[in-house]
C-alpha cells in the first residue's frame, strides 16, 4: 500500500504529475495528506519527488546509457527514481536497489539490471556528464537553457541553473495586522530578519502554528516589491486584478491598515475559494472578493473608481523555478509570446476604472525581457492615458532571491 512505503508514496506522485497538469506542489500535498507516513517518510517522499523532477534531464542521461529504447513512462519513472537515490542521495546502494525493485511491478528485472549497471559504472557516468551539454548537467529545458545562454552569457546561465536546482529558503511575512516581526521573533528564536525587508523573516523550517494563526504568510521578499511601488495608503480604494492565492493582497491591506477599500478579482472559483481562507485567516477586513475574468467581461465596475490598481499578471513563473520545480518542465517556446498579448490585454482591460491621476503597477514573477521591458513599451505605446514612471525588479544570480519585476505608471 503506497500509505506505508515512502517510495511508492513518491512513485506514484511522480507519475501522477507526469501524466497531468496539476502543479508538483499540490500533487505533492494531496499524496502525502493520504499517506499516513511519518514525518521522516514525509521529508524522504519531498526530498525525492522535487529531486527527480528537477534532475529530470540528468537521470535520463543516466537511463539512456543502458536502455536507450523501448521504456514505458511508468517503468521510466522508477529508474529516476532508483538513479536519483544512487547518485544524489546518500543511501547505501543496496538499499536503494532492492528498496526501488519492490515496487517496479513487472519491470523488477529490468530495473535490477540497470540500477546495478549505474552502479557499477558510476564514475565512468560521472565524467561523461561533466563533458555534458549544460542543459542536461543543469537539467533544464534546452531551447531556455539557450535562451539564458544568448542573453546572459554562458556563465551566468550557468550559475542562473545552479540557482535554480538549490533547495529554496524559507520565509515568512510577519502580517502586522496581528503580530510585529519582532514579537514573532521572540516566539521562534530561530528567525532572522532578512536585509531586504523589514516584515520578512528567514527560518529554518516552517512553524506551522504561524500560518494557522495567520500571524505570518508564506512569501519570499520579491513578492512585496510591487506592492511597495505602488504603495496603497490607508482610505484609498485598491484593485487587486489578479489576486489569488492572496500574498500581496494581505500585505496592501496591511499597509492600508485594514482601512479603505480593497477588491480582489481572480477568474477561477478554486483560487478564489483560497484567496478567501488566506484573507480571512490574516485578519483582513477590508476586501472584497470578485471572481472575474478580464478577458471576458469588465462590466462588475464604474470607470474611474480606483486610486490604484495592481496588476500581477500571468506569466511564465521563470524567476521562480527554484520555488516551483515543475516550471521549467511545463514551458514552451510559444509561451512567451502567448503572455506577452495576454498580459497587455489585462493592463488595457483594467485602466479605464483607474482614477485619473491615480498609479498602476503591473509585474511578474518572469525574468523574460518579452513579458517585462516589452510590455512596458507596449503600454507605453498602445495605452497612452498611463505614463510610466520606473520599475524595480529582481534578479536570483544578482540579489539571492526570486526573480521579480514591477512597472508604475500613473494615469494622466
Amino acid at each position: 500500500m503506497a500509505g506505508k512505503n515512502p517510495r511508492l508514496c513518491c512513485l506514484k506522485a511522480l507519475q501522477r504529475w507526469e501524466t497531468g497538469r496539476e502543479f508538483a506542489d499540490e500533487v505533492l500535498h494531496q499524496a502525502l495528506q493520504r499517506s499516513g507516513l511519518t514525518n521522516v517518510n514525509r521529508s524522504f517522499v519531498t526530498e525525492t519527488f522535487y529531486g527527480v523532477i528537477r534532475n529530470r534531464s540528468y537521470l535520463d542521461f543516466i537511463i539512456q546509457r543502458f536502455r536507450p529504447t523501448g521504456l514505458d513512462m511508468p517503468t521510466r519513472q522508477v529508474l529516476r527514481l532508483g538513479v536519483y537515490q544512487l547518485y544524489k542521495m546518500r543511501i547505501p546502494d543496496h538499499a536503494a536497489v532492492y528498496e526501488t525493485v519492490n515496487i517496479a511491478g513487472p519491470a523488477r528485472t529490468l530495473v535490477n539490471a540497470v540500477l546495478r549497471k549505474t552502479i557499477a559504472e558510476k564514475e565512468h557516468i560521472l565524467q561523461q556528464l561533466r563533458d555534458a551539454p549544460a542543459h542536461i548537467r543543469y537539467s533544464h529545458p534546452e531551447f531556455l537553457w539557450q535562451k539564458w545562454e544568448s542573453r546572459h552569457g554562458g556563465r551566468l546561465a550557468e550559475e542562473l541553473c545552479a540557482w535554480n536546482n538549490e533547495p529554496a529558503k524559507i520565509y515568512v511575512r510577519a502580517n502586522r495586522l496581528r503580530v510585529t516581526p519582532g514579537e514573532l521573533i521572540e516566539s521562534f528564536p530561530g528567525a532572522k530578519v532578512v536585509d531586504v525587508h523589514p516584515d520578512c523573516l528567514e527560518v529554518d523550517r516552517l512553524p506551522l502554528s504561524w500560518i494557522s494563526s495567520g500571524v505570518a504568510y508564506v512569501q519570499d521578499p520579491s513578492t512585496l516589491l510591487a506592492c511597495d511601488l505602488l504603495d496603497p495608503k490607508p482610505g484609498e480604494v485598491v484593485l487587486d486584478a489578479c489576486a489569488a492565492p492572496g500574498g500581496k493582497t494581505g500585505y496592501m491591506a496591511q499597509n492600508m491598515q485594514n482601512q479603505g477599500s480593497l477588491v480582489a478579482c481572480d477568474y477561477d472559483k478554486l483560487r478564489l475559494a483560497r484567496l478567501e481562507q488566506n484573507l480571512t485567516r490574516l485578519g483582513v477586513s477590508n476586501s472584497t472578493i470578485v471572481l472575474l475574468d478580464w478577458l471576458q467581461q469588465t462590466s462588475a465596475f464604474k470607470p474611474e473608481t480606483y486610486d490604484a490598481i495592481l496588476v500581477d499578471a500571468p506569466c511564465t513563473n521563470t524567476g521562480v523555478i527554484r520555488r516551483r520545480t515543475d516550471v521549467r518542465w511545463r514551458l514552451t517556446p510559444q509561451d512567451f509570446p502567448r503572455m506577452q498579448h495576454l498580459q497587455g490585454r489585462i493592463v488595457k482591460a483594467t485602466v479605464q476604472f483607474l482614477k485619473s491621476g491615480g498609479r498602476l503597477v503591473y509585474s511578474t514573477c518572469s525574468i523574460e525581457p518579452e513579458e517585462n521591458e516589452s510590455v512596458v513599451a507596449y503600454i507605453d505605446k498602445e495605452v497612452p492615458e498611463l505614463s510610466f514612471v520606473e520599475t524595480k525588479s529582481s534578479m536570483p544570480i544578482h540579489d539571492h532571491l526570486d526573480g521579480a519585476f514591477a512597472a508604475l505608471f500613473v494615469k494622466a
